[in-house]
Parts: C-alpha cells; sequence; structure tokens
C-alpha cells in the first residue's frame, strides 16, 4: 500500500518517551516508518513503555546520523513548524499537507519532518522542505507535544488515505519527481555557475540561496525537467570556460 512510502521523521529527538509515544501515533494510523536522526537517548525503557504494543514501529526504526541520511529517495518533504521565519515557507493546512503525501507516495518515498522538542526545525532543516505544515492552535499557547503533533498529523494522513480518491488518484505529471538527493546536487551546481558568472558573491551571499531553494522546492520538478536545468546550468559553465580559454590566448 502507499502509505509505506509515507516517512515520519523525527530530527534529534531528546525525549525517548516521545519516540514511543510517536510510535504509538503511527502505528494508530497504519504508518510504519519511523525515521530518528540523531536522536539524543534511544532506544530505552522510556521507549518502550510509551509505545504501548507498537514495539514493532520502533524495532524497526531506522536511526540516522543526517537529515541526508533520512531523506535518501524522498521527491516529497514537508516539515512542521508553529514559528513565523524571517522567510515564508510554502505553507500547508494539516488535511491538505497529508493530500500532498499521500499523492505523493503514490509517485515514491516521501517524508513528514518533526523538530526537536524545544527548537523544532532549525532553518538550514526546513531548506529541505518543499512545504512547511503549522497545525492551528490557540495563538497564546501553540506549543504541541511531539506526539500529540504526529498523532493530529497522522490521522490526517489515514483520513485522506482511506478515500477513494486518493487511493486512486494517479499522477499525471510528466516523468517521475526527483528525490531530495537529487534537488541538493541541483542547488550546489546552481551556486556554483552563480559564483562562476558572479551574480552569488560568495563573501556576501545574503538569502539568495535560500529564496532560489524555495521557488525550486514549490514547482517540485520531475527528472525531465531536472535534466533541462542542469543542462543549462552546465551550458553556461562550459560557455564561460570557452571565454576564458579564449581571453587567455
Amino acid at each position: 500500500m502507499f502509505l509505506s512510502n509515507i516517512r515520519i521523521v523525527l530530527v534529534r529527538p531528546t525525549h525517548p518517551g516521545n519516540v514511543g509515544a510517536t510510535a504509538r501515533a503511527m502505528k494508530n494510523m497504519s504508518l510504519h516508518h519511523l525515521y530518528l536522526v540523531a536522536p539524543e537517548d534511544f532506544p530505552g525503557a522510556d521507549a518502550t513503555d510509551r509505545a504501548a504494543g507498537a514495539d514493532d514501529v520502533l524495532e524497526n526504526a531506522v536511526i540516522c546520523a543526517s537529515l541526508d541520511e533520512a531523506l535518501k529517495d524522498c521527491h516529497l518533504v514537508i516539515g512542521t513548524s508553529a514559528r513565523q521565519r524571517r522567510i515564508e515557507w510554502p505553507s500547508l493546512a494539516p488535511e491538505s499537507c497529508a493530500r500532498r503525501l499521500v499523492e505523493g507516495a503514490q509517485q515514491g518515498p516521501v517524508a513528514l519532518l518533526f523538530g526537536q522538542e524545544r527548537t523544532g526545525l532549525l532553518n538550514a532543516e526546513l531548506d529541505r522542505c518543499h512545504f512547511v505544515v503549522t497545525i492551528p492552535t490557540d495563538r497564546n499557547y501553540s506549543s504541541l507535544n511531539l506526539a500529540c503533533a504526529v498523532q493530529i498529523l497522522a490521522y490526517e494522513i489515514h483520513r485522506v488515505g482511506l478515500s477513494e480518491l486518493s487511493a486512486n488518484q494517479a499522477d499525471t505529471r510528466e516523468g517521475r519527481p526527483v528525490s531530495d538527493e537529487d534537488m541538493q546536487g541541483l542547488y550546489r551546481h546552481m551556486e556554483e555557475v552563480l559564483q562562476l558568472i558572479g551574480f552569488l558573491d560568495p563573501a556576501n551571499p545574503r538569502r539568495l540561496m535560500r529564496r532560489l531553494m524555495r521557488l525550486f522546492n514549490r514547482v517540485v520538478l520531475d527528472h525531465n525537467e531536472m535534466n533541462i536545468l542542469r543542462g543549462i546550468l552546465t551550458a553556461v559553465q562550459q560557455h564561460r570556460e570557452k571565454l576564458d580559454k579564449n581571453n587567455q590566448e
């Protein structure tokens, strides 16, 4: 079933009890793929106790040293955040987030990211996200327990996944969507070319690359589109190298 392509990713969790409660929340909603990025204290008795029978989810949890590992092969990444940021991320309501994940899961692995209990997701981690989802709360008390946040969004995913429309909906876009790894390669290539042509000053980069990442993350590229963009960047590099060579002669 396509729900098996949905990863719940906890980034730098500090409390093993929250990891266990997350496993329980996931299993309640037919989600079984838990990824932990640099957990502070796992495994442990607190995690097992709070899992309350979702031991299989805990035992199969994938422990990753970096976010790169957790997002490998994912073509859609959605992060959770309750805080306003200076540069706005494209935002989704919980139901829209669930629909995006369910539809994306029919094409391949997707990920829903939750940040550390105290800090949430850092800007560098949100840079990896195509969208950000915010759970509506009382504006005077917006902080949700990590496992509670997982439970709310897992419920939305389960509800959307049960609908006949989502279960049978086919993605009509041309080509396969690209992975997060491919997107990071594009951004590195783009940064090299922008420096090469003098558009990006590495000593004073401001927020150019972050804004460009927001732009391309909104689009969700397929492989054909990726190949076109990488081809353009390569052509620019080759043209610049030819100019430099002619100038030296």
